[in-house]
């Protein structure tokens, strides 16, 4: 078995990823709360690139060089049209002067997306989510997964975290805060981008 650590805080995300890789049972999937790895603020220095894949990969290296592991990193986000692709690699922290965390964090950021959105019709609403996920320790590789969706004008369903209650899946009617997990897994930008990277660790075991 091939012990996997994926490095974020976010609680949620560790849950998703380890639903995505439930297919894989090669994979001993643990997070840095497991290793007891404390945070600190050397981590927010971390994501200053103006890609997802540079900033998936600086902490994807970050932590691998830190503990040894065989690590997963991932920085996703949404592109909004009509914002020319912001908030992107922006997406965590895109409410201006906001240090919150978690739920509330989200909140935040998905009423001022809301804001910079007021009066758009939903012809000009258009995003993609975008997810790159890196593996590093001791190989290096990155893999992008994308999911197009639209901004809706109010949040709908409680499921998922991020901006998941407002971007809406046209084919899917719904949005991923109301979509099942194991369909969203199934076609998520996340899902895409992290089960490249699995089917990566298993074809170097297989050798």
């Amino acid at each position: 078995m091939t012990r996997l650590l994926v490095a974020t805080r976010n609680p949620g995300k560790v849950r998703e990823i380890r639903e995505i890789l439930a297919d894989y049972p090669e994979l001993d999937i643990v997070g840095l709360d497991t290793l007891a790895i404390p945070e600190t603020a050397e981590e927010d220095a971390l994501e200053v690139f103006d890609t997802f894949e540079e900033n998936a990969l600086a902490k994807a290296r970050y932590f691998a060089r830190l503990t040894g592991e065989r690590t997963l990193a991932d920085d996703s986000g949404i592109c909004v049209d009509a914002l020319g692709g912001a908030p992107g690699v922006r997406s965590r922290r895109f409410a201006p002067g906001s240090d919150l965390r978690g739920p509330e964090q989200d909140h935040a950021n998905n009423t001022y997306l809301l804001q910079q959105l007021a009066g758009m019709p939903e012809s000009g609403r258009g995003a993609q989510y975008v997810c790159a996920a890196a593996l590093a320790g001791p190989d290096e590789a990155v893999f992008l997964g994308t999911c197009e969706g639209v901004v809706l004008e109010e949040p709908r369903g409680t499921g998922g975290f991020g901006y998941d209650p407002l971007f809406y899946i046209p084919s899917e009617r719904c949005t991923f805060g109301e979509l099942a997990p194991d369909r969203k897994n199934e076609i998520s930008h996340r899902g895409r981008a992290v089960r490249q990277a699995a089917e990566a660790l298993r074809r170097t075991a297989q050798g």
